[in-house]
C-alpha cells in the first residue's frame, strides 16, 4: 500500500490559521452571548476565595457550565453572612448561597426567603443534623462538604507523653482567635466540644437549641475549662497572641525552632495548611486528649450548607447538580473537606493519607453520634454575641457572670428561630 500525499505545508498552515480564527469566533460569541445576558446565568454567593474559589471553579463550576451550558456567576466572601443580609435587604440575592450556618439558613426559611428543597434533592442522601426538617415540615438545606471538629492536631513525632502533658500547658497550644467580621469562633468550638465531651449531646443539644441557661452549671463549666486550658486572663504575652493571631496562622509555630506549640483544638480543614502539612500533622479525638476517655460520646462537625433563593430552571439545576454523588466527590477530590453523601464512600484507595480516610470514615461511621456546631445553629444574633463573649472571656475571665447573663437575656428575645435538632444519633 502506498503511502498517502503529504499536505503541504501551506495547507497546514492555512487550516491552522483558520481553526484559531474559529476558536477565537467561538470565545467572542460566548463572551457576547453572556455581555447581552442571553445565556443562561445562576448566581452563586459562598465564602470560598483565593485557593479554595479556584479549586471549586475548576471541579464544581467549570464542569456545571460544560454540561448544561449555563453560566455561574460566583462570588466568593469571607463575610458572606453580611453580603448575604445586605442583598436580601436591597432585594437582590442570589439565585443560590452556601453558609456554615444552619441557624442563619432557619432564619431566611423563616421570613420566606429559602425555597423547599424536597422535589430537588433526595434528602436520605443526608444525616437528619445535616439536611434538617424544620418545623414546617420542609427542608431547605443540604451540605456540600463536611468537616470534623472534635479532634486536636499535633506533629508527627509528639509522643502520647509528650501530647497528655502539653495538654496542662497553656503555652503549648495553638490558638487564634482572630477571624475578620466573624472573629471569636474558634473559641466557641472549644467551649461546645468541651460541653459536648463532658456531658453528653442530650445537654449539648438542649444548649444549642435555647432551651439550656448560659449560667447553667454545665455550660459554665465548659467556659471555665476551656479558660484553664489556655491560660485565659493569664500571661498577657500569651492572651495577646491568641488574641491579635488569625485562626489560619496559628499552627505556623509548630514549625519554628524551637516549637511555639504544638496542640490544636481545630477543625478537619485546618490540616491543610502549610504548617500542618510540613509537620505532618497527625490528630486524636479531643475525648480522649484532653478528658482521657476511653470513647468518644459524640462528635462535633460542620459543614458548608447550600440553600435555593430563587427557584429559576437554572437555579434548581444547579441545585441538583450541587447534591449530586459526582459533584460532591468532585469537590471532596480537590477540598481539604469531606462529603456525607450516601452515595459517597471513603475511598480505601485514598492516597492523600491515613488521616484522611480515618476522618472521612468517622464521618460517616452509622453508630456514631454527630452534633452540627452550635453556634453556627443558634440564631445569628446569638451566635455572633457567643463568639465576641469569648474574645473578651480570654482577656478577662473574671468577667464570665456578666456575659453569661447577656447571652441568657438575648437568647430569651422573643422571635428567634431555634432549629428543633443538631445531633443525629444514627439508627
Amino acid at each position: 500500500m502506498s503511502a498517502r500525499p503529504r499536505p503541504s505545508r501551506r495547507l497546514v498552515r492555512t487550516v491552522t490559521v483558520v481553526a484559531s480564527c474559529l476558536a477565537v469566533l467561538a470565545a467572542a460569541v460566548v463572551i457576547g452571548v453572556r455581555a447581552l445576558g442571553q445565556e443562561p446565568t445562576v448566581t452563586l454567593l459562598a465564602n470560598w476565595t483565593g485557593d479554595d474559589e479556584t479549586n471549586f471553579r475548576k471541579a464544581v463550576i467549570e464542569p456545571f457550565e460544560r454540561k448544561y451550558h449555563v453560566h455561574v456567576d460566583y462570588q466568593g466572601s469571607n463575610a458572606e453572612s453580611q453580603v448575604l443580609g445586605a442583598d436580601v435587604e436591597a432585594g437582590t440575592p442570589p439565585d443560590v448561597v452556601v453558609l456554615t450556618g444552619p441557624g442563619e439558613l432557619a432564619e431566611y426559611a423563616r421570613q420566606k426567603h429559602l425555597v423547599p428543597l424536597e422535589k430537588l434533592v433526595n434528602s436520605e442522601d443526608f444525616g437528619t443534623s445535616w439536611a434538617t426538617r424544620l418545623t414546617d415540615g420542609h427542608v431547605y438545606w443540604f451540605p456540600l462538604k463536611a468537616d470534623l471538629k472534635s479532634i486536636v492536631w499535633y506533629p508527627a513525632g509528639v509522643g502520647e507523653q509528650q501530647r497528655r502533658q502539653a495538654v496542662h500547658q497553656p503555652a503549648e497550644w495553638c490558638v487564634g482567635m482572630g477571624s475578620g467580621a466573624t472573629s471569636g469562633w474558634p473559641g466557641t468550638d472549644w467551649i461546645e466540644d468541651i460541653l459536648l465531651q463532658r456531658y453528653g449531646p442530650d445537654v449539648y443539644e438542649r444548649w444549642a437549641r435555647g432551651e439550656l441557661p448560659w449560667r447553667s452549671k454545665q455550660v459554665r463549666d465548659a467556659w471555665t475549662t476551656w479558660g484553664g486550658l489556655v491560660g485565659a486572663g493569664g500571661d498577657p504575652d500569651l492572651v495577646r497572641r491568641a488574641l491579635k493571631t488569625p485562626y489560619e496562622k496559628a499552627s505556623e509555630p509548630v514549625t519554628a525552632t524551637p516549637r511555639g506549640c504544638t496542640l490544636e483544638h481545630q477543625a478537619s480543614f485546618i490540616r491543610n495548611r502549610p504548617a500542618w502539612q510540613d509537620a505532618d500533622g497527625r490528630y486524636e479525638p479531643s475525648a480522649q486528649l484532653i478528658f482521657g476517655a476511653p470513647a468518644t460520646r459524640a462528635w462535633e462537625v460542620s459543614g458548608d450548607l447550600v440553600a435555593l433563593l430563587h427557584a429559576t430552571p437554572e437555579a434548581k439545576q444547579l441545585i441538583r447538580y450541587l447534591a449530586s454523588a459526582d459533584a460532591q466527590r468532585a469537590w471532596t477530590a480537590e477540598e481539604s473537606g469531606f462529603s456525607v453523601h450516601a452515595g459517597v464512600r471513603p475511598d480505601p484507595g485514598d492516597a492523600r493519607s491515613d488521616w484522611h480516610r480515618s476522618l472521612a470514615l468517622t464521618l460517616r461511621d452509622d453508630r456514631a453520634v454527630r452534633c452540627f456546631d452550635a453556634s453556627d445553629a443558634m440564631p445569628p444574633a446569638v451566635r455572633d454575641a457567643f463568639a465576641e463573649a469569648t474574645i473578651e472571656f480570654l482577656a478577662h475571665p473574671g468577667h464570665l457572670d456578666t456575659l453569661l447573663r447577656s447571652l441568657d437575656t438575648l437568647s430569651g428575645t422573643r422571635g428567634l428561630t431555634w432549629l428543633p435538632s443538631v445531633c443525629d444519633r444514627g439508627p
